[in-house]
């Protein structure tokens, strides 16, 4: 009965295109219209913002996971990876914002934009000099390809991906990308933890996810290349937003990093002028009735690192 009320309600598609063929009007299927915008932009014929359109368009199609997985499958993946080789710097921002929608949460993309050397080209790009808004789009996708993926956040560490974040942060001009930064390696430092918790409370020891989080050897990198540092200087920065981050992040770094948090002048007193702040801050949260405000978070996260630093 069921059925036969939806046959009456809706019409077959095939019915619908033939009808629709009469009036000159054609159905597409996202496939054929990534097809299409693959060959656009592929097109030595397009013009740069013909190519851009097309990247533009197809950014839209492959946050769904099923349309990220079919654009690999007819290759269009690999040409949009090789639009990171262009000497366009719009062409390199646009490709990697298909990049990073293709890579995110699809294991499948992630897979295969590994094999087609997607995570070298957009390390290349983040090491060289680059406009600020290409460098932005080219993080969002490297962001996308390493998080939930520890066989390329093990790539990622044995070819120098946190030398390049280094010279990154450090760049003048790029200082906005620095809490993106500090984000990721948070996120990275987290994700790692939370498998192994996981599996242990399962009682799971040789998963093979686990086994691969077990081989990036992420925090010992982190403290060689400096990262306790960096990390600790950025708590500087003015952005509440920011700051809690940061604060997040040197949270997670703190049984590695400890030794050099307490020898940190700097932080020390950073972290006393942002005490005295959130204070003030959070006693007129409080005047205004907010017991659980935002700067009450803030303020219990600086005392929660404090008392871990003791």
């Amino acid at each position: 009965a069921r059925q036969a009320e939806v046959k009456r309600l809706f019409r077959p598609i095939e019915e619908l295109k033939k009808d629709f063929a009469e009036l000159n009007v054609v159905i597409e299927t996202d496939m054929q219209i990534m097809v299409r915008l693959i060959n656009k932009f592929n097109s030595s014929s397009s013009s740069l913002e013909e190519k851009i359109a097309a990247l533009f368009d197809l950014e839209y199609y492959v946050h769904q996971m099923d349309n990220a997985q079919d654009l690999f499958s007819f290759g269009g993946l690999q040409v949009v990876i090789n639009g990171l080789n262009s000497t366009e710097p719009l062409v390199k921002e646009y490709a990697a914002f298909v990049l990073g929608a293709a890579f995110s949460s699809n294991p499948r993309v992630q897979v295969e934009a590994i094999e087609g050397g997607a995570l070298q080209k957009l390390l290349v790009i983040l090491a060289t000099e680059q406009p600020l808004a290409t460098k932005k789009k080219v993080l969002f996708a490297l962001c996308s390809l390493l998080r939930h993926f520890p066989y390329a956040q093990q790539q990622f560490l044995k070819l120098g991906g946190l030398q390049v974040l280094r010279s990154l942060v450090q760049e003048k001009g790029m200082e906005v990308l620095a809490v993106r930064v500090v984000t990721l390696l948070y996120d990275l430092v987290t994700e790692k933890m939370f498998a192994e918790e996981e599996a242990e409370l399962t009682r799971e020891t040789s998963p093979e996810k686990l086994q691969q989080y077990r081989q990036v050897h992420l925090l010992p990198g982190l403290q060689e290349q400096g990262w306790c540092a960096i990390t600790a200087s950025l708590l500087a920065l003015p952005e509440h937003d920011a700051r809690e981050k940061v604060l997040q992040t040197l949270g997670a770094l703190l049984a590695t990093c400890r030794d050099h948090y307490r020898q940190d002048a700097q932080l020390s007193r950073t972290l006393a002028s942002l005490q005295a702040e959130y204070q003030a801050l959070a006693a007129l949260e409080l005047q205004d009735g907010e017991e659980e405000g935002y700067f009450q978070e803030l303020l219990g996260s600086i005392n929660s690192f404090l008392q871990g630093l003791r």
